[in-house]
């Protein structure tokens, strides 16, 4: 269900703190436009590396495992590139089949719950370019870019529930009305915090893409 799967459904690493240091590199950003009162921010990210797999067939659990070992080595890269921190290993993903280049984790997790196609995509570190990403393996697994992706983003705690992702999408839209910013696309949920991680200590985000 949503709103127990989180991450391994977030981030399963073993070096993020119960008190929400996950110790990873952030995707950068530059800031725009702040409203502190509300935890909103207008963001552009000028350019992100995304490995991305849909959640349609085995939601978040499966995606998560497939691009968890993509970035711990299923992939056809040659140099070995090492981790930021310890990780928690899925027991479902076995660790012998992976091979290749180990990657970076970077936060946060993406997840597009309503595109077409539910996706949820890991963030290159930002010395990655197209070119320089290894190839995926898996099929299921695709490397992409975003170039100049500007979003309206909603900072909150607690868990990425229905109940709270759809309370501050609300209070998002409604801070947008009030605004000239016009929504051009569906949400993106994302989460920057593991499971051991205390709930009122997560950093959770809603992105809605505006221009």
């Amino acid at each position: 269900m949503k709103n127990t799967i989180l991450l391994l459904s977030t981030f399963a690493l073993g070096a993020c703190s119960i008190l929400g240091d996950s110790g990873v590199e952030n995707a950068p950003y530059t800031l725009i436009q702040r409203d502190e009162a509300k935890n909103i921010e207008i963001r552009n990210y000028d350019s992100m590396i995304l490995v991305s797999t849909s959640t349609q067939d085995d939601g978040r659990n499966g995606a998560f495992r497939r691009l968890f070992a993509y970035i711990t080595g299923d992939n056809q890269g040659a140099a070995e590139i090492a981790m930021t921190a310890p990780v928690f290993m899925d027991s479902k993903a076995d660790k012998n089949t992976l091979r290749g280049s180990e990657i970076a984790m970077t936060a946060p997790v993406f997840m597009n719950e309503d595109a077409m196609t539910p996706t949820m995509a890991f963030v290159m570190p930002d010395s990655f370019t197209l070119l320089t990403t290894p190839k995926p393996n898996n099929p299921a697994v695709s490397v992409s870019e975003v170039n100049d992706y500007k979003v309206a983003v909603i900072t909150f705690s607690w868990t990425l529930s229905d109940r709270n992702v759809e309370k501050h999408t609300s209070m998002l839209e409604e801070w947008l009305d009030s605004t000239d910013y016009e929504i051009v696309g569906p949400k993106v949920l994302a989460g920057y915090n593991g499971p051991l991680t205390l709930p009122m200590m997560r950093r959770n985000e809603i992105l809605i893409p505006i221009k």
